[in-house]
């Protein structure tokens, strides 16, 4: 019975790790999705008390951040990356750079849409980071350090983003379902924050709704000036290239 059990762990074990060469995922990382959609603020708790791995139980929460932003990576790609940001600007502030490149619109547009589709999710994930640490990290009785913080935003962004997924095609889109999908993102946020954060974060509801709100909106702000860098770097590489 003993070699039996050992051969299902092995065989298992080789299934996993085949999964996680193949495509980047493995139980680790199920189990830590799984777990952030039923009891997130267990996992935070285990990520805060137990190191980044949760002692092994875990997917460490930059690494699942990170693939999960290759994920909306591809989603925006699938979706025909960026353009709809371009085309969204003002005609005084894309017509000049249009005449100012030679291209036709079109032309300028993909080559701009290149460049925008390859940075918008990496930068704007990395300034939700530096927008979420140093207020969780402030409000975190225990006080926690710059590292822990970190980890813990990672940790929030995650719960954020698992439950974005499913919508996010319409995120990168245009028209009614993409305010509504933006709408959906903006409570997803709220509710993820509290779900995940009572008793570390905060301990009355009220106060819970009132950082959730102002954590959103910090979010929100830096995502603003994140995408206005973004439009800046495509209307350059639109005119340059």
């Amino acid at each position: 019975m003993t070699d039996h059990n050992n051969t299902r762990s092995a065989r298992a074990q080789t299934i996993d790790d085949l999964s996680e060469d193949a495509l980047g995922v493995g139980s680790t990382d199920l189990r830590t999705v799984r777990d952030l959609l039923l009891r997130p603020r267990q996992v935070l708790e285990a990520w805060m008390t137990q190191g980044a791995t949760a002692a092994g139980r875990y997917a460490r929460p930059l690494r699942l951040y990170l693939a999960l932003n290759g994920v909306l990576m591809l989603i925006q790609f699938l979706n025909g990356g960026s353009a709809n940001l371009l085309r969204g600007l003002p005609p005084e502030v894309l017509l000049p750079a249009i005449e100012a490149s030679g291209k036709t619109r079109d032309a300028f547009i993909a080559d701009a849409d290149g460049w925008m589709s390859l940075i918008t999710v990496p930068l704007l994930a990395t300034f939700y980071v530096v927008a979420a640490t140093p207020l969780l990290r402030w409000w975190d009785p225990e006080r926690l350090g710059w590292r822990r913080g970190f980890r813990a935003a990672c940790a929030y962004l995650n719960a954020w983003t698992v439950p974005l997924l499913p919508i996010a095609w319409f995120i990168y889109g245009t028209g009614p379902l993409a305010l509504l999908a933006s709408l959906t993102m903006a409570v997803l946020g709220l509710v993820a924050f509290l779900r995940m954060g009572r008793g570390r974060w905060y301990r009355s509801t009220l106060l819970g709704v009132v950082k959730a709100v102002i954590l959103t909106a910090a979010i929100a702000v830096i995502g603003l000036l994140g995408s206005t860098l973004v439009a800046a770097i495509g209307l350059y590489a639109g005119t340059v290239s």
